[in-house]
């Protein structure tokens, strides 16, 4: 058995819990870093969003492997799940990873995983949301400027409703800082002007809770008393919307929603959904990346970070963190496809081939 294959072997025997090695071996073209192979843990939080194996994980991995040829990448999906995540960063201390770039399930339970892993030397980069405990360094977008994006957007698709109208907020995971972030930053554009008739958490940003939270809504509200929804992704936004035509609620209220998954473009090509929010993962992943490499071989992050912030413990730790931005139906080209995420031929899939031709889109 020759030394990569035995190698990957170990790792994936350390590994046991949903963990795959997704590279293995040394680039010889590569003269970016020192000589001795280095290992990076990329530990994901589920695959329930489609972001993370279609744009983080890939992404990623790619800006590894150009920064660091050396640099052997092992990829995990925690199912949602706490306790698998957390024995995937034990796993990772105990195989002796030289980072990690966590995408942390639920921020505060990480916490004494993440000691554990500072405890052995072993750098931690949050990725996405800021895990509490002893973090090395923090990549994601600015959370509370995507809340005001989606409050100003509501407000807008409300029209004259936009002041003293009612809506249902359907908020993130409440295990998540940036669902706070978001929850945050929307309620500094929605209070004053509208009234929160119902709001709920999404316990692991789940779709089919979010169908189960605007069921209720509209028992108990009534459908002609919702006059917009903030949902705080388009996962949710999809549970929502599902909700509120098992109802036949038209014509539906404005809905918002977060990550620019293509099923929530089509969405907004048809109607279905007022808006989401683009966060280009090309830049927070090679932002991500970048740090990873760089932790692992002992440098300084705040060579690559462009700020410093506080996270709960009071602590200051480099980070970067990057716009996000508004689409709506006016903006998918300006946005998505200028920027190659999806090609019109995607969005306007035969189905919606009409929608598109009324909106421009072909």
């Amino acid at each position: 058995m020759n030394a990569c294959v035995r190698d990957a072997a170990l790792a994936l025997a350390a590994f046991s819990t949903a963990v795959s090695l997704t590279a293995c071996g040394l680039d010889a073209g590569d003269t970016s870093g020192g000589g001795s192979a280095r290992t990076i843990g990329v530990l994901l939080p589920d695959s329930t969003t489609a972001r993370w194996e279609a744009w983080d994980r890939p992404l990623l991995e790619q800006k590894i492997r150009q920064l660091c040829g050396e640099c052997t990448v092992e990829h995990a999906d925690a199912k949602g799940d706490v306790a698998v995540q957390q024995e995937q960063m034990d796993s990772s201390i105990a195989h002796g990873v030289d980072a990690i770039v966590l995408a942390a399930v639920d921020a505060r339970a990480m916490s004494a995983s993440v000691g554990r892993a500072a405890a052995a030397h072993i750098p931690v980069i949050a990725y996405d949301r800021l895990a509490e405990g002893p973090i090395a360094g923090y990549v994601s977008f600015d959370g509370q400027e995507v809340g005001r994006l989606q409050g100003k957007a509501l407000l807008t698709a409300m029209g004259a409703k936009a002041h003293g109208g009612r809506i249902v907020m359907m908020n993130g995971d409440p295990g998540d800082p940036n669902a706070l972030s978001f929850r945050q930053g929307a309620l500094s554009e929605l209070e004053g002007k509208v009234t929160i008739a119902k709001q709920y958490d999404t316990p692991q940003w789940s779709t089919e809770t979010a169908d189960l939270n605007m069921a209720a809504a509209l028992s108990l509200l009534g459908a002609d008393s919702i006059d917009g929804v903030y949902a705080a992704n388009d996962g949710l936004a999809a549970g929502s919307i599902a909700a509120l035509k098992a109802d036949e609620v038209s014509p539906l209220p404005p809905v918002t929603g977060q990550d620019a998954e293509l099923a929530a473009v089509r969405r907004i090509v048809v109607g279905d959904q007022y808006m989401t929010v683009y966060k280009p993962f090309g830049p927070e992943a090679a932002a991500g990346g970048a740090m990873a490499v760089a932790a692992a071989r002992g440098h300084r992050l705040d060579e690559v970070a462009t700020r410093r912030v506080k996270t709960r413990n009071g602590a200051e730790v480099p980070a970067v963190l990057l716009t996000p931005v508004s689409v709506t139906l006016a903006t998918i080209k300006d946005t998505l496809v200028k920027d190659g995420v999806y090609t019109l031929g995607q969005i306007c899939a035969p189905p919606l081939v009409r929608d598109c031709n009324r909106a421009g889109l072909t």
